[in-house]
């Protein structure tokens, strides 16, 4: 009861802006749709400094990486290093969270709207959506057309977390992307005006990521100095072996030469 006392005035705030948007002449789904896109229209500060932190912690990835393998083995001298590296490059690795955190109390008032809708609509009002989702009141399991829409949800769940996970490593990004196949049994018990909620927010947040990507400069990675490896030593030189002494080849025997001796015979 006390949530319910605390989140009362966005409850009412969310039903008045979903009247609103019905008596401009949307049903009663795409009032939801509006009000989705409202509420990601008044989160646009914080999720510019969402992206502003993603594109921080992406330009001084190796940087962190460098610290993450030089304490790997002490947890505690690990998260000390990593504050203070985020306080001296002005780093709040928990911006990347605030638009999410955010938007958890209007979801929560949204389904206690949702909750105690049909006694704030007029008898017989439309409730559904694009003739397909008979009553957005109902859960999202009554209905073929809910499990439909929780198959949306699980795809543009992982869209969204693909391009808002850009900083994170393979296995994190892999278990966020996980995660919200997991969730859908529980999110099937909600109702369809609540996973609709979510499915806008999640094609907003793929939207917001392809014209970040398009728009915005990549950050190039810092000139830091890293470390060298080690200089190889060259070579040693092969110890040559002595060449064998060559044998003395003999000179061949010269002729002898007679010389004729002067003078001729005596008679």
């Amino acid at each position: 009861m006390t949530l319910f006392s605390i989140l009362s005035p966005l409850e009412n705030a969310v039903l008045w802006l979903l009247k609103q948007f019905h008596h401009l002449g949307l049903p009663w789904a795409w009032a939801i749709v509006a009000t989705t896109i409202v509420v990601r229209i008044i989160l646009v500060p914080l999720t510019v400094r969402q992206i502003h932190s993603m594109q921080s912690m992406q330009k001084h990835a190796p940087e962190m990486k460098e610290i993450q393998r030089k304490y790997k083995g002490d947890r505690q001298k690990l998260n000390e290093e990593l504050m203070k590296f985020y306080k001296e490059n002005n780093i709040n690795p928990a911006a990347s969270c605030l638009p999410l955190v955010a938007q958890f109390p209007v979801f929560i008032a949204l389904y206690f709207t949702l909750r105690h809708f049909t006694k704030h609509v007029p008898v017989g009002s439309n409730l559904s959506w694009l003739h397909i989702v008979p009553d957005i009141t109902a859960k999202a399991s009554t209905h073929w057309s809910g499990y439909l829409l929780l198959v949306i949800y699980a795809g543009s769940q992982i869209l969204s977390t693909y391009f808002m996970s850009a900083t994170m490593d393979k296995a994190q990004r892999t278990i966020m992307m996980i995660v919200p196949l997991i969730f859908i049994t529980v999110i099937a018990r909600f109702p369809v005006g609540l996973v609709l909620y979510w499915v806008t927010t999640n094609l907003w947040t793929v939207g917001q990521g392809l014209i970040t990507r398009r728009l915005m400069p990549k950050t190039p990675a810092p000139s830091w100095p890293r470390r060298q490896p080690a200089a190889r030593k060259p070579d040693p030189e092969p110890v040559k072996a002595p060449e064998p002494a060559k044998a003395a080849v003999a000179s061949p025997p010269q002729p002898r030469v007679r010389r004729k001796k002067r003078g001729g015979t005596r008679r």
